[in-house]
Formats: structure tokens, sequence, C-alpha cells
């Protein structure tokens, strides 16, 4: 038996609270570790003790076993949990919490570096009997050889890191001319993310879907199974959307798929939470693609479904303790969804977007759960994974449950950086969707353009008029902000005001008819509006409700800054900006040539020089934002005329990063 009382969290954000929260309902004292960056999170004030080990960089905390270890032992924690990402599947990590004498919350070290290399634990699966894909797995890494493979195999293929997951180093290749381009992108991807570019090539299996079963085994000797996910909807093969159980599963297909998962994990003596990952096709077949020796990122879903903690049970498990159910005793009760909410502007290729969090409520509801680590004021930055938090609905069917999530995403409100929110309620309200037919070529096939938000309406208008009229008006009466004058605490003024709504400048003009009455006219139609809650506006205030014309509506909003206002109405957030004056930025010189940051970064790699020639489609250089590389091209002929960056700067969204004269 490993006893322990005492648990550090070497992980960061919503996985940390999570971790923490059960941790502590156990009755055991938490850790928390936290990077410079992360002092204000919610994790850090959560457990009962917390360390720095670190400035923001990765690489310099929360990838830094030497300085974890240390903070383990500085509290005296009696294990470690991994949570997932970061060190969760690194096996030296594993062997330094025994060397130190800490239980380590996860599999062993050997299990890890088995299931760690998609080459090496494909060659196990294949010994194992696991169905695999077909495809290459071996030791010889050269181009010779993989191009002579990629020939064997037949294109479509897929290149993947061998050392790692979540998309990076991952790329899928339909023409044979593009397959040495592809490898040496994938071969740097894979590198720089996880310190080794062995990769491996398998056939593309076409529109798969694309599901996990979760696997459990403890040190003596049990391994079951607690279902399946689907996880099909992907964006750059990373996962979007999440449920249990799978739309299309049969009990004689769970029963395979469950006995080749257990098979897996029964070939390298897994001990602790695990998933065993699969393609399936449209014809019923299955293919062993990866096995994840930690907690996954879509884990609540399983636990919706089959009302059990995975946390509290590897705590257990940790401790030595048997599984305290059996196969036989696993049942899946109605149906359960989880989306991730990322910090991504999903109008500019689903790039990654920074910022502060001005208003942040979250959804509450029968069967809805957000799990997060966010706090309001709360700096996003690019150093760590986009993701800020996950909202999850359980219902007693699949359509119950799709329905309860897209109202709770209506009712999430997250302003101060670009987010996939409102993506996200259309995906679970696309058609496709919702028969439970996407497999991983749903986003590719359903949103060919990209994603273009909801337009604003008229009582987004109408409500931000209100908004900025009654906090300029409380502001007036209070005799500050000179520049305000015109706004009167006196009744049945017209007040006009300027607004803007993305590029479009709309006047409107509101006329207070009583404590709670207005008339606002706006593109000359007039509308009767009602304060039917308290019209005045308070720092902790987040909704309003009105009524328009007889129709009555809620809107959630957050002041950005004094001029700048987000509403949002029926899951749709409009931003409204109020015009003082005439002035603004004038970007009319930024000329054709230049070569702008497509969001926040590190340069990580620039590949010319001021007075190179340079073709369109030339490579100019590689930014690198929460962990994924981002290509930057030459979009017509000519030379560098100057370079503003230099490798290894941080920079900001649309920074000039070099121009290029014809």
């Amino acid at each position: 038996m490993s006893f322990f009382n005492s648990v550090l969290i070497a992980n960061r954000g919503e996985i940390a609270v999570r971790v923490i929260k059960t941790a502590k309902s156990q009755g055991y004292r938490t850790i928390a570790v936290y990077s410079q960056a992360d002092a204000d999170s919610p994790h850090v004030s959560l457990a009962d003790e917390a360390v720095c080990i670190g400035p923001a960089p990765v690489k310099e905390s929360y990838l830094n076993i030497d300085k974890i270890i240390a903070a383990a032992q500085r509290t005296k924690a009696g294990a470690i949990h991994p949570g997932y990402g970061f060190l969760s599947e690194n096996p030296e990590f594993a062997k330094a919490c025994a060397q130190a004498n800490i239980v380590f919350i996860g599999p062993s070290a050997r299990a890890i570096e088995l299931m760690g290399n998609k080459a090496a634990s494909k060659r196990l699966m294949l010994e194992a009997g696991v169905p695999c894909i077909p495809g290459y797995q071996d030791t010889d890494q050269s181009d010779e050889t993989l191009m002579a493979a990629s020939a064997d195999i037949g294109f479509p293929i897929m290149v993947k890191a061998a050392a790692g997951g979540g998309g990076r180093g991952m790329r899928l290749v339909d023409d044979p001319n593009e397959f040495h381009k592809a490898i040496t992108a994938a071969r740097s991807e894979a590198l720089n993310a996880f310190g080794s570019d062995e990769l491996i090539l398998e056939k593309a299996v076409i529109e798969p879907r694309h599901v996990e079963v979760q696997v459990f085994g403890d040190s003596h000797g049990n391994i079951i199974h607690f279902g399946e996910r689907d996880c099909s909807v992907q964006r750059r093969h990373q996962k979007v959307v999440e449920e249990s159980p799978c739309p299309v599963m049969t009990e004689p297909l769970r029963e395979r798929m469950g006995q080749a998962a257990v098979a897996a994990a029964k070939s390298i003596d897994y001990c602790g939470a695990g998933t065993v990952e699969f393609l399936l096709d449209g014809q019923g077949n299955f293919y062993f693609l990866e096995m994840n020796t930690r907690l996954q990122v879509e884990h609540p879903v399983t636990e919706m479904v089959t009302d059990l903690d995975l946390v509290a049970t590897q705590l257990n498990v940790a401790q030595g303790l048997p599984l305290e159910i059996q196969q036989s005793e696993v049942q899946l009760e109605g149906h359960a969804i989880e989306v991730r909410l990322y910090a991504e502007d999903t109008e500019n290729s689903f790039l990654p977007a920074t910022g502060k969090a001005e208003l942040w409520s979250i959804a509450e509801g029968e069967g809805i759960r957000v799990d997060h680590g966010l706090n309001v004021g709360q700096e996003i930055s690019p150093f760590y994974d986009p993701m800020v938090a996950k909202v999850i609905a359980w219902g007693s069917d699949r359509q119950v449950a799709r329905r309860r999530l897209i109202n709770a995403l209506k009712q999430t409100s997250l302003v101060g950086f670009e987010t996939n929110r409102e993506f996200l309620i259309d995906v679970l309200d696309n058609q496709v969707f919702a028969d439970g037919e996407a497999t991983t070529a749903f986003i590719e096939s359903q949103y060919p353009s990209g994603f273009t938000k909801p337009v604003s309406s008229h009582e987004h208008v109408l409500c931000a008029a209100l908004l900025f009229f009654i906090d300029k008006h409380s502001i007036a009466k209070q005799g500050s902000h000179q520049e305000l004058y015109g706004f009167s605490s006196g009744l049945s003024l017209i007040h006009p005001l300027n607004l803007t709504v993305g590029e479009k400048d709309i006047s409107v003009s509101v006329e207070q008819k009583s404590v709670t009455d207005y008339q606002i006219s706006l593109d000359e139609s007039g509308f009767q509006v009602r304060c039917i809650s308290a019209p005045s506006i308070t720092e902790t205030q987040e909704s309003i409700r009105v009524c328009i014309d007889g129709l009555q509506k809620t809107a959630k909003f957050g002041f950005i800054n004094a001029h700048t206002l987000s509403v949002q109405i029926d899951g749709v957030e409009s931003r409204v900006k109020l015009s003082m004056n005439n002035s603004g930025t004038d970007n009319a010189a930024l000329g054709s040539g230049s070569v702008i940051a497509p969001m926040h970064g590190n340069v990580l790699a620039i590949n010319v020089g001021v007075g190179d020639k340079v073709q369109a489609g030339d490579e100019l250089a590689v930014l690198e934002a929460m962990k994924m590389e981002h290509r930057l091209y030459a979009e017509q002929d000519g030379t560098v005329a100057e370079l503003f960056v230099q490798l290894g700067d941080q920079i900001v969204k649309d920074a000039i990063i070099l121009t290029i004269d014809n």
C-alpha cells in the first residue's frame, strides 16, 4: 500500500481546479504550483498551499521536473497528480517521483514509455492482436525510407509525430508532391513540441469517427473499461466536442471495442486511468490510434453517464486499493456532451486569442457542469493552451443533453477576447451533428469557408444604446467626465448617440419618458423600450431585462472600457462602441507589402533577411502560440525591405513582422 495524505497538482487551469476539488473532498491536503503568469489563477487560491515554480514559459515552470519535485519536497507532498498535458505522459517525471519517494498518480514509467511513442506502441498493439491501421512505424527515419513507405501505403497518408499528440506534428497528405514538405514541417513541429522528430505514417481512413474507450487498472491486476466517448468533431486534429455514449454504438460493437481496449492495457500491465483511442469506419471496423496514459480532457462526460468520480478512483488506486467496481457493474445512463471553450478568433482561421477576462459568467441549471480555472480580470496569455473552460451537459437522452448544452452556452458570457462560444452553439445546432452523423470530416465539410459569426440584431443596438445612456446619465449626475456634456438628468430630452458595430456607424437617439420607459430611434424607426430590471448599472450587474415593443428579452452585458460594450442576446454577442468624437486610428500607413502577425506569439523562425528576393508562397517566418506553429507566407513577389522582429521575440497581434517592396 502507498499511503499518502497530501497531493501536489503539477498542472494549471481547469484541470488543477478539478483535481483539487476532489482531493479536498476526500480529505487530502492540496498543494498547487504556479508560474509567475498564473499567480492570480483560481487553482492557486483554492489549494491549501501554493508554490511558485518560475516564469511563464512552460520550460521554465510547468515542464521543469526539478522545480516541481523541489516544490513537493518543500511542502512534504506525499503524491503528485500530473493532470493532463505538460508532464503527465513523461516517463522521466514518473521516475523522478519514484526516486524522491513521492507517489505518482498515474501508470508506471514503463507503461508511459511504451505507449508514449506512437511507433513503439503500434508495434506492441500488433503483437497483442489489437486492430491497427496499415502504415509505417519502423526506426529508419530517412527521407528516402519514408518516401518509399508512402508509395507502398498509398495516398492519402497521415504523417504523425511518434512522440506526441493534440494535432502537433500531424499532417494529412493527399498529393505525393506535397509529401516531402509535409514531413519537413511535421518534424520541425514535433521536435519543438515533444523534443523528438520521429514520425510514423498511416493510411488515412477517410471520414471515420474518433471513438475512445476509458480504461482503468489497479495494482491488483484488475483492468476494466467505463464505456466509450465519441470525439469526432475536431479542428486541426484537436477535439472540440466530445460525447458519451457514441451515437452509433451498438452493444456488440461496444463489447468488441471494450475488449480490445482492455487487451491493450493488459499488454503493458496498466495501472490507473487511461484512454485507448480508435478510428471507427462506416462499416463498423475499428483501428487502434494511440493510448493516452493519463486522465483525458473529456473525462467529465464519462463521469456524468457512469456517476463515477474518476479522479477519486485515481486517488484510491494510487493508494494501492483495488477498483471498487467490476465490469459487469458498469452502466451508462443517459447521454453527456462536452464542448471546449477556447480563446480563439473563429473568423481568423481559429487562431489563438489573448486578452483580459472583463466579464466571466457561467451557466447553471439541471444537468449542467462547467469546469474552469478563470477569474474576472485574469489575463489569457500566449504561453499556454487556449482552452479556458469546458461546458458539459447531461440529459436522459442525446437530444435533451444537446439542447441543454446549447442553452448553457447561450447563458455563458466571456468578454475581453475572442472565443469560439458562438461557433460551438452553431456546431451543436447543426443538423448533421444533431442527427448523430458527425465524423472527423465534420468541420471541414460543414464549414468549408470557415465560420462567420451571427450578425448583430437591432435588439443588440437598442440595448447598447439604453445601457450607454443609463451609464453616462449616472456619470453626468455625479458631475464628472466633462466629455459627456450633453447628457441631462432631466426627462423628455432627446440624446443623440453615435454607435459603431463592426464596420457600421449607426446614429441613435434616446428619449427617456419615465424612470423605466424610453423611446429609442434607430434607422428612422422608433422603438418603445422598457427597462424591467432596475435601471442602474453596477459593477456586479451582468444582465438587464428589457421589453422592446412588447417582447421581453434578457441581455447579458459587460463594459470592456468606458466606450466599448459587449451585449449578448440569445447567445449572440455584439461589440458596440460609443463614438465621443470623430478621431480615429489611421491604418492606411500599412502598405500592401506588410506581413502582419495574425495573433500574439513567439517568433520561432525567420527564414529571410533584408535584401532577399521572395516569391508569392515562400515561407517567411514561423510563429508559435499556445503550442501550435503558424507559418507565414509571402503574398507577393518582391524584395524584403525591412525586418521588425528578431528570433525569440514575443509579439502582439497585428504587429508588423517585415515589409516587402515590389
